[in-house]
């Protein structure tokens, strides 16, 4: 049986990173260590989980029943193609390609070009720039492992490393936890880990990783599946390193740096005392790598999707040239008022792929049946929709958005939590006690 060498293996799973870290996860991190200040460590533990534990355990529930679609379809055939169709869409075109294309563009470019510069022109020829690059890694799939996991990938994570050891020598002035992190340090460092938006993206990525360790000869099933939890694991490890030292690098500066609005600040503001002007290049850099692998597996992942859904009516190279195209367009024209569909989508989608990734990792032991994927799916669908449905476009349904209103964890967004744990129990037990007496009743009439 053919395995895969340990340089290989390796350059699996540091794709895998790769795949995962984008601009949102190199901003998040440095933002809660400036905010949490002293309670930085509870609060990236509890960050870990919805930024580390979730996005892992959904790469490797996809890897296990191949492809989003067949783990989407445990719900039914409707749901399985509205659900992963929404996922590709809304991570991909519909959000995540056009904003790794424009991000580092914003944070950490457009504020040091002088205002007598054309700002349209300058954004214009970068992202012309970036997108042409990640069509030429995603129109050779079989070179997607080298090309992610052997150069850019490393050269982020040594950018990190130097950047983080540059700032970690500085003085350290650490500051108080301020607004939530104050009072509820748990419950908003996993909000913002949430916010990586990582979880849906591992339902992309599982299958990428998957068709690239086949890619290396692994035919057997199980190997796929084994190798792609063992990378899984070496991912989520490199994942949370690299949190902590971003998170540390805001930490270390909290009470130096005092009212920051995002992540990029808190970097921004941090590396030029360590590094003067250099370090503006230098984060640069990093920003640009962290997108453009994000972005490599964003475009590879829907060109598949897409090709098969397809029927293979248009090629992978066609569906990926045409997602560059459009994500290019967006980054530039139209990135806002995409954001206005696509964020409130996301914020439906993502409470039942996480209900998805729990019951898809636990299926082997719990046997959960197309009943209880069912319910679990209506709850954690319909509680979001009305909610989103609430607070952004401000439309009430009467009794029943007060019902919401009135559920625990309503103001932190996750209403559907408990309700969704609930029905599932209630619906496991039920069928399960309904089908032992449908067999009891079948054995007496037996005999």
């Amino acid at each position: 049986m053919k395995k895969l060498s340990r340089s290989q293996f390796l350059q699996v799973s540091i794709m895998l990173f790769g795949l995962f870290f984008g601009a949102g996860n190199l901003i998040f991190p440095p933002l809660l260590g400036n905010m949490a200040g002293k309670a930085t460590f509870i609060s990236l533990l509890a960050f870990s989980v919805t930024a580390v534990v979730f996005p892992v355990l959904g790469a490797i529930v996809v890897g296990k029943t191949n492809g989003l679609s067949n783990l989407a379809n445990r719900v039914g055939p409707v749901f399985a193609l509205v659900f992963t169709t929404a996922i590709y869409l809304s991570i991909g075109p519909g959000l995540g390609i056009p904003r790794a294309g424009s991000v580092p563009f914003e944070m950490a470019i457009a504020p040091y070009i002088p205002k007598s510069f054309n700002m349209n022109l300058i954004r214009l020829v970068y992202t012309f720039v970036f997108f042409a690059i990640a069509l030429v890694i995603c129109l050779r799939p079989n070179k997607l492992v080298e090309r992610v996991g052997k150069f850019l990938t490393p050269a982020l994570l040594l950018l990190i490393t130097f950047m983080f050891f540059k700032i970690v020598t500085m003085d350290k002035s650490l500051a108080a936890p301020t607004g939530e992190y104050l009072t509820a340090p748990l419950t908003k460092g996993f909000l913002a880990g949430y916010d990586t938006m990582d979880a849906v993206a591992a339902l992309n990525f599982g299958f990428v990783i998957a068709q690239a360790i086949r890619r290396f000869g692994i035919d057997d099933e199980k190997e796929v599946t084994r190798y792609e939890v063992k990378a899984g694991l070496v991912a989520g490890s490199v994942l949370f390193l690299v949190y902590s030292m971003l998170a540390s690098i805001g930490m270390i500066g909290s009470a130096k740096f005092v009212g920051l609005e995002n992540g990029a600040q808190v970097l921004t503001e941090s590396i030029k005392l360590a590094l003067g002007d250099f370090g503006l290049v230098l984060l640069a850099f990093i920003f640009t790598l962290a997108c453009l692998t994000t972005c490599v597996g964003l475009i590879s992942s829907g060109g598949e999707y897409f090709e098969k859904l397809f029927n293979d009516r248009l090629s992978y190279k066609a569906w990926v040239c045409i997602w560059t195209l459009f994500s290019f367009i967006m980054a530039n024209f139209g990135l806002n008022k995409l954001l206005e569909f696509s964020v409130p989508l996301l914020q439906i989608i993502y409470p039942v792929a996480l209900v998805l990734i729990v019951m898809g990792i636990s299926q082997s032991f719990l046997n959960f049946t197309r009943e209880s994927y069912l319910a679990a799916a209506a709850v954690s669908v319909g509680l979001p929709l009305v909610e989103v449905m609430d607070k952004t476009f401000h439309l009430s349904l009467g009794p029943v958005t007060s019902l919401v209103q009135g559920l625990p964890m309503y103001d932190t967004g996750l209403s559907w939590l408990l309700p969704t744990v609930i029905v599932v129990a209630l619906t496991s037990l039920f069928v399960k006690v309904f089908v032992k007496e449908v067999e009891v009743k079948k054995v007496r009439q037996k005999y």
